[in-house]
């Protein structure tokens, strides 16, 4: 595994974690938050953002309108049996979501949810950390590197993996701070 390999599968980490960041909610309607929910549609699990067009028409609302009038109660129903905590209304041509203003509680609840999400990053960073470091390892082994050039570059892989997990603290303190905001 090269650097350049590694640096590489650290900043897929790192996008990872911002799209997971994404889907919890701040106060504010995005369509992102519909990102994980699933709908069965003819037997196959397909993202909501394929099945129908998604407007914010103001700042606490979500208008899903299906490209298939078909599937508007099947998105309904996968929207009601999702983890978001939202109501759907039916109006038989478009779905709305009202986005409630969410109590302190609720927040700190959701900062627990990007902290979860934070070490999981953290993890895969740590994860990518180790391959490279053990492929650096055989290198030397198989005596196609020196010694010398095998720390050098497991201390190049532990910089990165620093810089990385800095990037994470500090996209999560401004997601904390975005869900904290009233």
């Amino acid at each position: 595994m090269k650097l350049a390999d590694v640096e590489s599968s650290m900043k897929k980490a790192v996008e990872s974690t911002v799209r997971t960041f994404n889907t919890i909610r701040t106060g504010r309607a995005s369509a992102s938050l519909l990102d994980k929910i699933m709908v069965d549609y003819y037997g196959s699990p397909t993202p909501i953002k394929q099945m129908a067009n998604i407007t914010i028409p103001d700042g606490t609302t979500l208008q899903i309108q299906p490209y298939d009038r078909g599937t508007l109660n099947t998105i309904e129903k996968a929207i009601s049996l999702s983890d978001i905590g939202l109501t759907p209304n039916n109006d038989g041509i478009s779905i709305r979501l009202n986005i409630p203003p969410l109590t302190t509680e609720r927040r700190k609840e959701f900062v627990k949810m990007a902290s979860k999400y934070t070490e999981e990053g953290k993890v895969a960073l740590r994860n990518v950390r180790r391959d490279g470091v053990d492929s650096v390892r055989k290198l030397e082994k198989a005596s196609e590197i020196s010694e010398d050039e095998s720390r050098d570059q497991q201390d190049k892989i532990q910089k990165m993996t620093d810089k990385y997990v800095a990037e994470i603290d500090r996209i999560f303190g401004e997601k904390e701070k975005d869900i904290m905001k009233v």
